[in-house]
C-alpha cells in the first residue's frame, strides 16, 4: 500500500496522462502480490489455484473457486445476517440493504435506515467483502466483524440497539441458544455473533466468472468485443486503480483528479469528505476506497453517492474526472462488455 500512495502523490502532482501508463505497467508487476495479500484478509485458507501461468502477469487475478470455512457459523451466520431482531424494533436486518438477489445492494442512490431515515451514503455490495483490504467507502473499518458494529449501533441505520439487548433478545429463542452453545465455547455473546456474521459474509464470494476462466487459459470464455474492451480498460488506465482480485477494493483513491467533481454536482455533504473524515488530513479530503468491480452489471446506481443511474454514466464520469479524457461511445460499449464478464457465480449458479 506504501508503493500505491506514493504512486497517487505523484499522479496528483504531475497529472500526466502517461504517468497513468507507467503505474499501469507497475501494477501489473506486483498484481500477483497485491492479491496474495487480498487473500490473506479472507483469515481463511484457500485452496490452490492452478493453470494461471499464461495469465500470471495481469493486473486482475482470479478468485479463488474455494474458500475454506467452518460450515456450521456460516449457516448460523447467514440466519443471523436475515435476522431482524439486530435491530432496536425488529423490523431490519443486515439482508435489509445488503439485497442477496439484487448483487448484495438495494439498488437505491443511498441507503435507508430505520424509519426511512435518508443515509448519505450508497450501500456496498457484501459479495466478496471478505477480500477488501478495508471495509467502507471512507476505509475507516478494517475488518468485516468490527463492521458490523456501524449499523447496528447508529440510531439513523438500525436503531442504535445495544449489544446487551440483542443478546437478551436473541437469548430468548432457544434455537439460537443451543446452536450457539454447539459452536462456541462460551455460547452466545456479542463477539461470537458477530463473528458467525462475518464468517457467513466471507462465504459470499463468486467465483468462476467468465473472465476468471479466459484468466485460467480458456480463450473462449470471453468473447472478441470483450476482449478488446479490456485492453481498452487498461489502455486508458482505468487498472490503474482497478486492478487485483476484486478489480478494486484494495487502495484509496481521490475523487477528481482532473475536475472538481464535488463543485460540478453541487450539495455537498459530510459523507462527501471520504476519508478525510477518519483521518482528518487534507490530503484525504475526497479520498474514498475503490469500489471492487465484480458483478458490477448488478449493483447499479454507482459511486459512493449512488449519482451514477447507468454504468455507461459512470464509465463516463470516471474518464473526466480520473482520466481526463472524453472516451468515444464505441469504446464504452467495448469496457462495457469486458465488465459483463465479470459477474461470477455464487454457490455454483450465476449470479
Amino acid at each position: 500500500m506504501t508503493r500505491f500512495l506514493s504512486l497517487q502523490n505523484f499522479i496528483y502532482k504531475y497529472r500526466q496522462r502517461y504517468i497513468l501508463g507507467l503505474f499501469f505497467c507497475l501494477a501489473a508487476l506486483i498484481a500477483v502480490s497485491i492479491t496474495t495479500l487480498q487473500e490473506q484478509s479472507v483469515n481463511s485458507p484457500v485452496k490452490s489455484e492452478s493453470n494461471l501461468v499464461a495469465f500470471a502477469a495481469e493486473p486482475i487475478q482470479p478468485i479463488p473457486l474455494k474458500v475454506e470455512l467452518d460450515s456450521r457459523k456460516v449457516e448460523l451466520g447467514k440466519k443471523l445476517f436475515h435476522e431482524p431482531r439486530l435491530s432496536s424494533n425488529n423490523s431490519m436486518s443486515c439482508a435489509t440493504c445488503h439485497i442477496l438477489e439484487k448483487g448484495g445492494t438495494e439498488r437505491l442512490p443511498t441507503s435507508k435506515g430505520m424509519n426511512g431515515h435518508q443515509l448519505s451514503l450508497n450501500s456496498p455490495t457484501v459479495f466478496n467483502s471478505g477480500f477488501n483490504s478495508r471495509q467502507l467507502w471512507d476505509g475507516s473499518v478494517e475488518t468485516l466483524e468490527d463492521q458490523i458494529d456501524g449499523p447496528i449501533l447508529k440510531v439513523g441505520e438500525m436503531g442504535g440497539a445495544s449489544w446487551s439487548d440483542i443478546v437478551r433478545k436473541l437469548k430468548q429463542d432457544s434455537e439460537y441458544a443451543a446452536t450457539f452453545k454447539r459452536i462456541y465455547a462460551d455460547g452466545m455473546n456479542r463477539n461470537n455473533i458477530k463473528d458467525a456474521i462475518a464468517t457467513f459474509e466471507r462465504s459470499l464470494y463468486t467465483p468462476n466468472a467468465p473472465f476468471d476462466k479466459y484468466l485460467r487459459g480458456d480463450e473462449d470464455a470471453i468473447s472478441k468485443e470483450a476482449k478488446e474492451g479490456y485492453n481498452l480498460f487498461k489502455s486508458y488506465g482505468c487498472v490503474t486503480c482497478h486492478q487485483g482480485m476484486l478489480v478494486g477494493g484494495n487502495m484509496f483513491q481521490k475523487f477528481g483528479i482532473f475536475g472538481n467533481y464535488f463543485a460540478d454536482r453541487g450539495n455537498v455533504v459530510k459523507s462527501d469528505l471520504g476519508r478525510y473524515n477518519v483521518t482528518k488530513n487534507e490530503q484525504d479530503r475526497h479520498v474514498f476506497k475503490v469500489p471492487s468491480l465484480r458483478n458490477i452489471m448488478l449493483t447499479a446506481p454507482y459511486l459512493h453517492d449512488g449519482n451514477a443511474k447507468t454504468l455507461d454514466e459512470a464509465i463516463k464520469l470516471m474518464a473526466k474526472y480520473q482520466l481526463g479524457v472524453e472516451i468515444p461511445q464505441k469504446d464504452v460499449d467495448l469496457i462495457m462488455k469486458f465488465l459483463i464478464t465479470l459477474t461470477g457465480e455464487y454457490e455454483g449458479k450465476p449470479l
